[in-house]
């Protein structure tokens, strides 16, 4: 029986780190496909739209032939199973990520039980890395080259720029 094995890397990505970028990288070598599963989460209050978000991951991961990015609404633990996948991966940066991630893949074994969290650690260059501190950093000006892509970067500081002159910053 040759099943693909397919795993679902699910998130907010807002904005997409080179510490996902990472986990995207390793997990497409120990998995047949992965699936990058951008949350419609509008209660995290997230910068970039779900669409905004696809688009800056597709550009990011582009050239890693076994990874699709896919948007997604409702339970992940429902979107898994639509996917017909058995696997989870979550991130791991800090000790402090862990309590929170153990109670969510506690929680999603209760929901559907044949569905595993896989916890996976960032490279140590990128394990301090968040989403929250790159929008803070890109709102005082600077330099992102170290933690995002160049489309990401680009894509936060045009937005960042509008939401200020909405502001009248």
């Amino acid at each position: 029986m040759n099943r693909s094995r397919i795993a679902i890397y699910p998130g907010t990505f807002d904005p997409v780190t080179y510490g996902h970028i990472d986990l995207i990288e390793r997990a497409s070598k120990i998995f047949d496909n992965v699936i990058v599963a951008v949350a419609h989460n509008k209660s995290k209050g997230v910068l970039f739209s779900a669409d905004e978000r696809v688009k800056m991951l597709r550009g990011a991961v582009k050239g890693i032939k076994n990874v699709a990015v896919e948007s997604f609404e409702g339970l992940v633990v429902e979107y898994v199973k639509k996917r017909n996948s058995k696997v989870m991966i979550r991130g791991l940066r800090m000790i402090s990520d862990f309590e929170y991630e153990f109670q969510l893949a506690l929680t999603n074994r209760k929901l559907a039980g044949g569905i595993e969290t896989i916890f996976m650690m960032p490279h140590e260059d990128y394990s301090y890395v968040s989403s929250k501190l790159i929008k803070e950093a890109a709102s005082l000006g600077a330099d992102l080259s170290n933690f995002i892509p160049k489309n990401v970067e680009t894509a936060l500081k045009k937005k960042l720029v509008r939401s200020q002159k909405k502001r009248g910053a």
